[in-house]
């Protein structure tokens, strides 16, 4: 290939809850300016919270356990924008974004539906009324939702389909660890998630009492991008966008991330490129067939594990080369700092 106009599209997939680690692609802060800048307005936009995500981010020992809920989210939340805002900033022009749990603001947020600033209140916001909530976990399963039905108990429900043979549980920390003792004794391999918080199950929906009010006060614009939404399956519309409750429940509802990748794999074969820390859902599409067959391809921008700074620097770079060879440019552009409609949505 020689040129964008030959090269696959491009969709970005931006990860969520449990892919967080510490000084996730800190690497690349002070390094690669298009990161840090938008790593800075994130904490900048938080306010008085912004110095002590920044210092438990940089962190060898953060003050704050990174998968404690008021950490793991808006990290998350700026790394997987930020890391976005890199790629966008080498001239790459996405066909979609599909974002896991927080990982879909993330994605809203990069296709103009919410302004960065404004999406870093919501964050807050949302940390705010979810580190209130009682504690509780995640437990990746490898079986389908089929056959985890039956072993469901105590409050702990279905919380993620990742692929057809990877769903995730979320409940109450007691039945969970029951359910998983119960699963394992089944032959089933389960892995409990980072997390300290149920999240994508109801234990967390008192919690979310209050935040539609916040989304119903906050400006939404159009997406520049189709967004594909992995509790809807389908692309956002001006109906889910302009509702405040789809966004305020987000915490609660399952994610269907495969049902929402075979929705997006359906309308054409695409390079997926995944901005986030370590490689979870690059992992997943390399399951589906239009992968498997080489039709689609993955690329991801950071490593499969923790490291030091020189291997997220590696990795950036390595992906770097394999978007270029791909079709797409992958250098910096001078003064672009995102979508066409990023400016307008900021203003």
């Amino acid at each position: 290939m020689t040129g964008a106009a030959q090269a696959l599209p491009v969709a970005l997939l931006l990860p969520g809850q449990g892919s967080q680690h510490r000084r996730m692609a800190a690497g690349l802060y002070g390094h690669e300016p298009v990161f840090t800048e938008a790593m800075d307005e994130f904490f900048d936009a938080a306010g008085p919270e912004g110095g002590p995500l920044r210092e438990d981010w940089l962190a060898e020992r953060p003050a704050t356990d990174i998968d404690h809920v008021t950490r793991s989210q808006p990290l998350l939340f700026a790394v997987d924008h930020a890391l976005g805002r890199l790629v966008l900033g080498w001239g790459v022009r996405p066909a979609a974004l599909l974002g896991h749990s927080i990982g879909e603001l993330a994605a809203a947020t990069l296709a103009g539906v919410f302004a960065p600033r404004d999406a870093a209140g919501l964050v807050l916001d949302r940390i705010r009324r979810l580190s209130a909530a009682p504690p509780g976990g995640m437990l990746a399963v490898a079986a389908s939702t089929e056959e985890v039905a039956p072993y469901l108990r105590g409050d702990v429900v279905v919380g993620a389909v990742n692929a057809p043979r990877q769903t995730v549980l979320a409940g109450p920390d007691g039945p969970l660890d029951e359910v998983d003792r119960a699963l394992r004794e089944a032959g089933f391999v389960c892995r409990r998630v980072p997390s300290l918080s149920a999240f994508h199950s109801p234990v967390l929906e008192p919690a979310c009492r209050g935040a539609a009010e916040v989304f119903a006060a906050t400006r939404k614009n159009p997406p520049a991008v189709p967004v594909h939404s992995a509790y809807t399956t389908a692309p956002l519309t001006e109906s889910d966008i302009g509702d405040p409750a789809f966004w305020a429940r987000q915490p609660v509802a399952p994610v269907l991330f495969w049902p929402a990748l075979e929705g997006l794999l359906a309308t054409g074969d695409h390079l997926l490129v995944e901005v986030g820390p370590g490689q979870g859902l690059s992992q997943l599409v390399r399951r589906h067939p239009a992968v498997r067959r080489g039709s689609s391809a993955v690329v991801s921008l950071l490593p499969a594990r923790p490291g030091p700074p020189e291997a997220d620097r590696a990795a950036v770079a390595a992906a770097a080369e394999r978007i270029t060879a791909a079709g797409w440019p992958a250098a910096p552009a001078s003064g672009d700092r995102g979508l066409p409609s990023r400016r307008a949505a900021a203003g």
